[in-house]
């Protein structure tokens, strides 16, 4: 038997250690590359028996513009966005429109912001999205606008121009259409609207005589109701979607990122009529609120999604819990 010593052990430790500052070193094995990109984004959970997709549409991020807030420095708005952990002088945001399966019905509010133009573009991802989430576009029955901001419509046909979702209905605000489709206020809007004006035209004009227009306070499908949100456009609509016990606002424009939850008095530059759109943010928010409903958003952080409670003079989201099923 070999007698080990503590000597022993230490000579051999300082001819190990010696070896090893003259053999040569095993070379590491290399990393992965990076990857680069996200998974699909889509995420399911039920509003009572419903089923609701959130589509992720991708997110835009761009230099903070000076006059981003209409009321407030940017100095002030990057303290806000500092607060909520967001990098200053930058803005970024998300777009997710929303799929309702009712059992009777497959419903898409708003359809993003178009079809992706070129690889690794940062939005234009919903029809990638949904059919990684296995559904068909042809197999969406309504499609529902909110307003007609570019980033809601532009989704409704593909590059070629086609319907992007052919045997769906495709219901409208009235306010909406009879602003955006006047062409006296078209001729009289500044240049800068002019594009928004004429974006309008390329989606519904082919389909002017099959749109459904509908007003405030309507059922538009068995358990989703178009609920009156003017300020952020003239015609500007939210919806309640209620099935059994579960209730959820999905709120539309009626803030964009949870920054204008917090501050819901600030007047975002998107805001076409900022006193009552801020009007219309508390009223509904206040609803919300008393009745505990979820509230899905637009403009908030994937999957964008959580309660509204109030915080002081205005509101903090509180975020919906992941759930690995469904």
């Amino acid at each position: 038997m070999t007698n080990l010593t503590r000597r022993s052990l230490l000579a051999g430790a300082a001819v190990a250690g010696a070896a090893s500052t003259l053999a040569p070193l095993a070379p590491a094995s290399a990393a992965a590359p990076p990857v680069g990109k996200q998974a699909p984004g889509f995420y399911r959970h039920k509003v009572g028996s419903f089923e609701v997709t959130a589509i992720n549409d991708g997110a835009r991020t761009f230099p903070l513009p000076d006059t981003f807030v209409k009321n407030k420095t940017k100095a002030e708005v990057n303290a806000g966005l500092e607060s909520i952990y967001m990098a200053k002088d930058s803005m970024t945001i998300p777009f997710t429109p929303q799929l309702i399966n009712t059992g009777s019905k497959l419903v898409l509010i708003d359809t993003g912001n178009g079809p992706q133009q070129q690889p690794n573009a940062p939005v234009g991802m919903v029809n990638a999205n949904m059919t990684a989430a296995g559904v068909d576009p042809k197999t969406v029955d309504a499609v529902i606008i909110s307003h007609f901001h570019g980033d809601h419509i532009l989704g409704l046909r593909n590059a070629d121009g086609t319907l992007m979702y052919p045997n769906a209905e495709v219901m409208v605000p009235e306010g909406e259409w009879a602003f955006w489709m006047d062409d006296a206020r078209m001729n009289a809007a500044p240049d800068a609207m002019k594009g928004a004006f004429q974006a309008v035209r390329r989606m519904f004009g082919p389909i002017a005589d099959k749109v459904t227009k509908y007003g405030s306070g309507k059922e538009l499908v068995p358990g989703i109701t178009s609920v009156e949100a003017a300020g952020h456009t003239p015609g500007h609509t939210a919806f309640t979607i209620a099935s059994g016990n579960g209730r959820m606002l999905v709120q539309s424009d009626i803030t964009n990122i949870p920054l204008f939850v917090k501050n819901p008095d600030w007047h975002i530059v998107f805001d076409m009529d900022a006193q009552k759109a801020e009007a219309t943010r508390r009223r509904l928010f206040d609803m919300a609120v008393a009745e505990k409903m979820l509230v899905a958003g637009y403009h908030f952080p994937f999957p964008g999604a959580g309660y509204i409670e109030k915080d002081g003079n205005g509101y903090r989201l509180v975020p919906l819990n992941w759930s690995p099923t469904i």
